[in-house]
This record gives structure tokens, C-alpha cells and sequence, in this order.
């Protein structure tokens, strides 16, 4: 038997309580800091939450008749978990009968136990009420406004969940006892952790950090620098086939975290499956700014960006005409840059993938919540302190959006049951938080998702041309997935109808991320595809075909007859630019996280 399943050791409950006691004072000292500097801005803005109850509690005064509806409800409900549980008699409402399929609770002590199994499924039948009486008395609200109350009360919900806390979660109870008290000492350290690791507030660590090295388990796709600037460095990857084709591919991924999303362990590679593909693979790796890019604009990132690479890769490949790939914001990127090309009569870029990208900004799915003209003036008000929004705001923001699994599902593990995350590649990307320079990202949220001006022909001017996405008209695909939290695929579709040209859509399973990174040969998720391009999404999705396995081969047949004619390899350094280092490069490797490597 391990020695963690006797009961608490002596030694073990002191070495536990000196790691408390040398974390206490340091957390401490940073909430002290933090409050003596005026650091207190939160994403979601606590001002926006409070007025959200507000209204919520108003609505409930104004539709009194249909709270205390669901009140008898809700009594009627626990009457006959109660009859059920207790005396075998009746039938149990639907709501709790749920709780069996929900698998926060599928643990055994949950139903060994009658008491606990009453939890669950009077805590169901709960929610059940609380979330259609919203749904009632909230409905003659704003749609923004009615979103944001319905989001809110939503969280609440899960977060009173009898899992989330140690005396009504028997699986915690159940470690308590095998451990005594162990699991909550470890736990409690855990906390410190993560707190000193956010300077004073609490970033949950979602996997274990020190399992994975940049180069070595992740981002390991062989290549090197071959050009670089103030913004980004442009990466060009090793070939790995005898000949290649002629069009080189330049991905364009988003700043708003790291490339190598792209890039984790090798089976889940894109990069490394496209180089496989005999295709030369340029990369975009942007920079982690600080305080002193603050005054870089979109603009900035679209001539330092993907208009900079363009001249780098004719000089490394010789090889003007190319193809393109954007990934959610470096997709929206993507097509003002070749609205811009389109402007100057430049026809370099052959084709355009779009991989979740908005560019009609109409539906933005449940990030409405956090952007709005009042919350972005609270973001500008930090920004112009800091001269960037740092990239915790937003990774907490897009946790809340999945809170039951990337919040309180690290609160009972890490912290009650005390137990260390487990080694996920995703999990590690996306704790690799990268900032935003202010006057770009306050650019970003006003012109696209605040007054959806992409959309308009001429809404937006960069660089001195007027945009219009119509005005593209090479051949684009565009790859949306059916459970986007970010870019929902409704919202892809209609961005997909902007541009002019040959279009392809398809449409993954799974959601932002999982969705895209579904390698070919994976049995997971699938995908939709239809040649016709009806007005409404829906349309389209009615008659569509549905197809297993990943979308990626779909991808690589699209753009077969894009790709040129084969030529011989080239290796980074043969062309006129000189190899600066080895992938994944330096400026992948800033980190805003001290306890994952200091800038």
C-alpha cells in the first residue's frame, strides 16, 4: 500500500504546513501590493456582475407571481424525490432524473449513499427551476442585457453545486477520511500556489507545467527563424518529402495566445501533418508584448505581420505566388490584408483558409457578455495604465465561458480532493497567456465586435486603402465548429459570405479548439460539408452530409490543384535569408507567468 493511503503521517502534516506557512506571507504581500497600487481589474468587470443581479433581482420583484410559480414547483419536485427516495413510491421529475447523465456526479459514493444520491438529484431539480424561471421573467429584457443575466445566473448555478464544496461532495469526504485530512492540507497549498503564481489572485493551473518543454514535447515541429522583427518572427519548417510544391503555405495564427496550438505533440501537429504533406510551411510567431508596444496598432500587425512575411518568403523561396492559412483573430487578420493586397492590385496570395474566423462580427455567441461599450471602456481604463491587457483578463473570461470544467473542475481536483493536475498539452497552451498592445486590441473591439464594421465596404481604413472583403476573390475555405464558444459557427457562415470568389464551408464537431486540432485519423468528432450556400445557416446544415473522422484530408484535397507543380525541397537558409535560429524561436517563449519562466 502507498504511503499516501495511511492516515496522516506527522511529517508529512508539518512538511505540508511549512509549505503554507513559507507561501502565506507571499500571497499576502502581492494582494497588499495589488490593493496599494489600485491593480484591481477583473475580466468580468465586478461593476458589470453586480449590475446584472440587479437586474435580475429587479425582474424577479416586477414578475413576483411567476418566482413564487416556480417556488411551488420546485417544492412539488423535492416532494417526489422525497416519495421516490425514501418511501419507492412515484416517479422522479425529470430534472433530477438527469443528474444520473451529468458526470460530476458519476462517482460511486454519490449513489452508495442515499442522503448524497438526494443531493444530486434535489440540486438538479433546482437548477432546472431556477434556469426556466429566468428564462421566463428575463424575456422582455434587452437581448444584450437579457444575456448577461441569464450568463451570470447561469455561473451561479454551477458554481453551487454540492460538488464544488468538501462537506457535500462525499468523494471529498471519502478522501478526507482515507487521508486524514491530507487531501484538504495539499489542497490548501495548491491554492497558495496558484495565488502566488498570479500575483495575488487566483489562476487555477489546469495542467502540470513542468511535464512539457517548449522544443522538446510541444512546438517540436523541426524548422528555423529566418526573419524576424519588432512583431513577430516568421518560421520556416524542414521538409520531410523528396519534392514539394511550388506555392509555399504561410499560416497566420492568433496573438491572442501562442502559435504552437498548431504545433503540440507530434500526433496532434497540424504544421507537422501539412509538412508532411510536401507543403513548405511558413509560420508566424508573434511577439508577447509589453508596456513599451503599446502603441501598436492593427495596422501594425497587418504590415509587420502577414505583409512582411510575404516579402520574406519570395526571398527565401523565390516563389511569389502563395497560399494562406488564418486561425480566429489571425484569420480576421488574414482577410484585411488581402482586402488591402486586393486594393493595390496585388495578387500574390493564391488561396485563403479561414480556421473559426469572424469577420461578420453579428453573432458572437457568449462573448457578448464581456464586450460592450461599457465593459471595453473599463478595458481601455486598464489598458492606458498598463499600455496592454494582460492575457490572465481574457484567459479568465474565456474559463467562465466552460466554468464547470475549467474552473470548478480544477477547484475539486487540485484543491479539495488535493491531488495534482494531470499532463495535457491543450491544458498547458492554454494557461500560455499572451497580452495585447492597447491601442491595437482597443481598435479590435470597437471596429469589429462593438460596431461590426469588417462587414461594411469601406467600414475600415488601413494602411491608407478602405476595406472590402468583397473585393477578395480567390478561392477561400473556411472551417467553422458546431460547439464554438468563440467564433460560433452561425457567425462563420455569414462570414464566410463576405468575401468574393469560389468558397468551400465545412463544419467540424467539438468546439474552438478540439474541433480544429482533429488529426487525420482520429474516429473523433467529424464533420459537414454542402456545395450549395443557402442565406441562412441553418439552411445550409439541413442539407449537409455528414462525414468521420477528421476534416483535415478534406482540406488537403481542396487545395491539391492550388498548390503548384513539385519542385525540389527547400531547406531553411537555402534562399537569400540566412537561418537567425531554431524553431520555436524566442519570442514564443515569453511568458507573463513567473512561475512558468519570468519575462
Amino acid at each position: 500500500m502507498a504511503d499516501r493511503d495511511h492516515p496522516l503521517a506527522p511529517e508529512r502534516a508539518r512538511r505540508e504546513l511549512t509549505r503554507i506557512s513559507a507561501l502565506t506571507p507571499i500571497t499576502i504581500s502581492d494582494w497588499l501590493h495589488r490593493q496599494a497600487h489600485g491593480d484591481r481589474f477583473t475580466l468580468p468587470h465586478p461593476a458589470v456582475m453586480r449590475d446584472a443581479f440587479n437586474q435580475l433581482g429587479l425582474q424577479m420583484l416586477r414578475h413576483w407571481g411567476r418566482v413564487a410559480e416556480s417556488q411551488a414547483h420546485l417544492c412539488r419536485d423535492w416532494t417526489l424525490i422525497w416519495q421516490r427516495n425514501w418511501l419507492g413510491t412515484g416517479e422522479l421529475p425529470e430534472a433530477a432524473a438527469a443528474a444520473c447523465e451529468d458526470r460530476r456526479f458519476q462517482g460511486e459514493p454519490w449513489r452508495a449513499n442515499l442522503a448524497f444520491d438526494v443531493l444530486r438529484q434535489s440540486y438538479h431539480a433546482a437548477a432546472h427551476q431556477i434556469r426556466e424561471a429566468t428564462q421566463d421573467i428575463t424575456a422582455g429584457l434587452g437581448p444584450q442585457e437579457r444575456d448577461r443575466v441569464r450568463f451570470y445566473t447561469e455561473r451561479t448555478v454551477e458554481a453551487l453545486a454540492p460538488t464544488n464544496h468538501a462537506a457535500t461532495n462525499p468523494e471529498v469526504l471519502q478522501e478526507t477520511l482515507r487521508t486524514g485530512g491530507e487531501n484538504l492540507l495539499r489542497g490548501s497549498r495548491h491554492a497558495l500556489e496558484d495565488l502566488a503564481r498570479g500575483h495575488g489572485q487566483l489562476r487555477i493551473s489546469q495542467t502540470r507545467i513542468d511535464d512539457f518543454e517548449l522544443g522538446r514535447d510541444i512546438a517540436a515541429t523541426p524548422g528555423k527563424v529566418v526573419y524576424q522583427n519588432a512583431l513577430m518572427q516568421l518560421i520556416q519548417y524542414s521538409p520531410t518529402t523528396e519534392t514539394v510544391a511550388r506555392h509555399p503555405l504561410l499560416i497566420v495564427p492568433p496573438w491572442i495566445n501562442k502559435y504552437y496550438i498548431l504545433d503540440l505533440v507530434p500526433r496532434k501537429s497540424f504544421i507537422q501533418w501539412a509538412v508532411n504533406q510536401g507543403l513548405t510551411v511558413f509560420l508566424i510567431s508573434w511577439v508577447n508584448p509589453d508596456a513599451s508596444y503599446a502603441e501598436v496598432t492593427f495596422e501594425d500587425y497587418m504590415q509587420r505581420g502577414p505583409l512582411a512575411a510575404l516579402d520574406a518568403i519570395e526571398q527565401a523561396t523565390g516563389e511569389r505566388e502563395i497560399n494562406t492559412i488564418g486561425y480566429c483573430i489571425g484569420g480576421t487578420l488574414l482577410a484585411c490584408t488581402l482586402a488591402w493586397l486586393r486594393a493595390r492590385d496585388d495578387e500574390r496570395v493564391q488561396s485563403a483558409t479561414f480556421f473559426t474566423s469572424l469577420l461578420d462580427f453579428s453573432d458572437v455567441g457568449p462573448l457578448s457578455v464581456f464586450i460592450d461599450a461599457e465593459q471595453i471602456e473599463y478595458m481601455e481604463a486598464e489598458m492606458s495604465q498598463r499600455g496592454y491587457l494582460d492575457g490572465s483578463h481574457l484567459a479568465n473570461a474565456f474559463n467562465l465561458l466552460q466554468a464547470r470544467d475549467l474552473i470548478w473542475g480544477g477547484v475539486v481536483n487540485n484543491y479539495l480532493m488535493g491531488r495534482e493536475p494531470s499532463a495535457f498539452d491543450l491544458l498547458y497552451w492554454n494557461a500560455d497567456s499572451t497580452r495585447m498592445p492597447y491601442r491595437m486590441q482597443s481598435f479590435y473591439l470597437r471596429n469589429m465586435y462593438l460596431h461590426n464594421r469588417l462587414r461594411e465596404p469601406g467600414g475600415i481604413t488601413l494602411a491608407g486603402e478602405a476595406i472590402d472583403l468583397a473585393s477578395i476573390d480567390i478561392p477561400a475555405f473556411f472551417l467553422a465548429t458546431q460547439r464554438d464558444h468563440i467564433a460560433p459557427w452561425t457567425g462563420c457562415y455569414r462570414s464566410a459570405r463576405l468575401p468574393g470568389g469560389d468558397k468551400r464551408f465545412v463544419l467540424g464537431g467539438s468546439g474552438h479548439i478540439a474541433g480544429v486540432i482533429n488529426p487525420e485519423g482520429s474516429p473523433k468528432y467529424g464533420y459537414w460539408t454542402n456545395d450549395e450556400q443557402p442565406d441562412e445557416p441553418e439552411q445550409w446544415l439541413a442539407g449537409a452530409t455528414a462525414h468521420e473522422g477528421s476534416w483535415w484530408p478534406a482540406w488537403r484535397d481542396w487545395l491539391a490543384p492550388l498548390r503548384g507543380d513539385e519542385v525540389n525541397t527547400r531547406q531553411p537558409g537555402d534562399g537569400a535569408l540566412d537561418v537567425i535560429e531554431d524553431a520555436p524561436g524566442t519570442f514564443v517563449r515569453t511568458r507573463a507567468d513567473r512561475s512558468m519562466g519570468a519575462d
